[in-house]
């Protein structure tokens, strides 16, 4: 069971390590794409890594397919086809990456734990390593989402501001026009007046 776990989870790793330029070439956000492509790069070595656990345990290095991962890719590529480019689609494909991440969490985290009940201690220290990692990966991931939503909220403001720059000018050309309106119909009463006195 243990071992069955482990090349699930390289199938997993090597489907990612397939997908993830997929997913940053899609982003908008030169954060998110500069958090992903650093985490590609961790991917590869925590293949190698497990590659070398098959080695410690002397079983043969190969994958087996796993459901769950492979639906939270289905998942990632449903977002990338149907939303549009942006900001928003940006943070949906965060929560998917998270999803992830979270998976592989729980994954390396329990494998972790079997490794030391069995006593494989050197495997146990090699998966806690990955843990470390994805867990890092996860909170990166939720740095960039929260920054997303301070810049939406800064445009959304700077929206808000320019509108009420118009409303004010639109107000002030309001009241200069009552006033000339009013300057014009003073003249005229003065008009009126004079000739009123003129005629007496």
């Amino acid at each position: 069971m243990f071992e069955h776990q482990l090349q699930d989870l390289y199938w997993a790793e090597t489907e990612l390590d397939k997908f993830m330029p997929k997913i940053v070439e899609q982003v908008a956000s030169d954060e998110l794409r500069m958090v992903l492509e650093e985490h590609m790069k961790i991917t590869k070595g925590q293949i190698k890594r497990l590659e070398n656990i098959f080695g410690i345990l002397e079983s043969e290095v190969k994958g087996e397919k796993c459901d769950g991962m492979e639906g939270l890719i289905a998942e990632a590529e449903k977002i990338i086809d149907e939303a549009d480019h942006g900001m928003i689609r940006d943070a949906f494909i965060i929560g998917a990456v998270q999803k992830v991440e979270h998976y592989e969490v729980a994954s390396y985290g329990t494998l972790k734990a079997i490794a030391t009940i069995i006593g494989e201690y050197e495997v146990a220290s090699l998966l806690g390593e990955t843990l470390d990692e994805e867990k890092e990966a996860d909170l990166r991931l939720t740095e960039v989402a929260e920054n997303l939503v301070n810049i939406e909220a800064a445009s959304e403001s700077g929206e808000l501001e320019e509108e009420e720059e118009f409303e004010e000018e639109d107000e002030e050309a309001e009241d200069l026009n009552l006033e000339d309106e009013d300057e014009l119909a003073g003249g005229t009463q003065g008009r009126s007046k004079s000739k009123t006195r003129s005629r007496k």
